[in-house]
């Protein structure tokens, strides 16, 4: 998407980026006293959804910028913790949890990065093992295209040597990460789906092949590297095909680089559902074998679930035997019934997690 309008708060308009982003976008910036006058603006669109893609507002964080991963009692959670950059995301995917969260969703970015870097700085004081993400909120590299703030994270992180940061992300958006002293503490992280879904449901992202062979040019630059297997969607053939995916992944990346491979499959508050059928008319995906589940979030039948996750689990231990794989917000029944074991067995998800870290990031425990 191209951003058609920027917008300013006041309370940032000195800052030095937003000359550098309002150059890089064309535009001329428009300053705001009070932040509700991009939520209106955005609000008034005949799809407020689209809309926001095209908005980007510049502001601050008034809150803490790391924050505990918010999971769910019900289900397996791994104590991800969240580096809260921004918000929403100018690609367009049809199950994206953003639409509904946001009321209106709006492209944000915060710029009071010495705030972020010094609430960075304060926690690695402490010297506990920590995987933090950028990810949750918004994709970790859309922003490459006007900032170098991931940068600044690698940069950071690599001046440490207890934290791991996680970059999540479905572009090949990586060029200002190519030249960085990286300390191999900063995971560079793809969502992949099957070839089928990126066309008809990842609008606006990039293709399969241009995220795999991305990740085996950062690996020739030394960074570890992840992969995110969610939302996996169910359809005829769907088996199979995420089989070829992983064997992909590993027909471009060594298994010994990879930090871990998540799965999980396509879940969803139900408000979701009408806002899917809105807006991708000729998605399927949410009517599905779908039941509610114990967090509220409607969820392919377990059946469905196990079948899936036990042929792409398996091939997974095939080809990369030493590499975690772990599910999303899953619990101890399709955990032993697709990978043998439940995470307490072995001290508990984090700590399945932090000993991967070290393994492979060389963090010290």
């Amino acid at each position: 998407m191209s951003i058609a309008t920027l917008y300013v708060d006041a309370a940032v308009q000195a800052h030095p980026d937003v000359p550098r982003f309002a150059s890089k976008l064309g535009l001329q910036a428009t300053v705001v006293d009070d932040p509700t006058v991009v939520y209106q603006a955005v609000s008034a669109a005949a799809d407020p959804i689209q809309a926001a893609k095209q908005v980007l507002f510049l502001t601050r964080n008034r809150g803490a910028f790391l924050k505990k991963c918010p999971g769910t009692k019900t289900y397996t959670c791994c104590d991800y913790m969240i580096l809260h950059i921004g918000t929403f995301c100018t690609m367009d995917c049809s199950y994206c949890i953003l639409q509904s969260y946001f009321h209106p969703p709006v492209l944000q970015f915060f710029l009071n990065q010495a705030d972020l870097l010094q609430e960075l700085r304060d926690h690695f004081s402490t010297r506990q093992i920590s995987r933090i993400g950028t990810g949750e909120f918004t994709d970790s590299l859309i922003w490459e295209y006007w900032t170098d703030h991931a940068a600044r994270l690698v940069t950071e992180f690599a001046g440490q040597a207890h934290s791991v940061l996680e970059l999540k992300t479905k572009t090949a958006a990586v060029g200002n990460l190519k030249r960085l002293t990286h300390n191999r503490k900063t995971i560079l992280a793809w969502s992949v789906n099957t070839p089928a879904i990126i066309r008809s449901q990842e609008k606006g992202t990039a293709a399969l092949q241009a995220r795999l062979e991305t990740a085996a040019q950062m690996e020739a630059l030394g960074y570890p590297l992840a992969f995110h297997f969610d939302p996996m969607v169910i359809y005829p053939g769907c088996e199979e095909a995420y089989c070829r995916v992983v064997e992909q992944i590993f027909n471009h990346v060594s298994p010994d680089n990879v930090v871990w491979i998540s799965l999980g499959s396509f879940r969803f508050m139900p408000a979701l559902k009408t806002i899917i059928a809105r807006r991708f008319a000729d998605s399927t995906i949410p009517y599905g074998e779908l039941v509610t589940g114990l967090d509220g979030k409607m969820r392919y039948f377990k059946p469905l679930r196990i079948a899936l996750y036990k042929k792409v689990a398996d091939r997974i231990k095939t080809l990369a035997p030493d590499v975690l794989a772990y599910y999303c917000m899953e619990d101890d029944q399709v955990w032993s019934q697709t990978l043998g074991f439940v995470p307490e067995e072995k001290g508990g998800l984090p700590a399945m997690l932090d000993q991967a870290a070290i393994r492979v990031c060389s963090l010290e425990g």
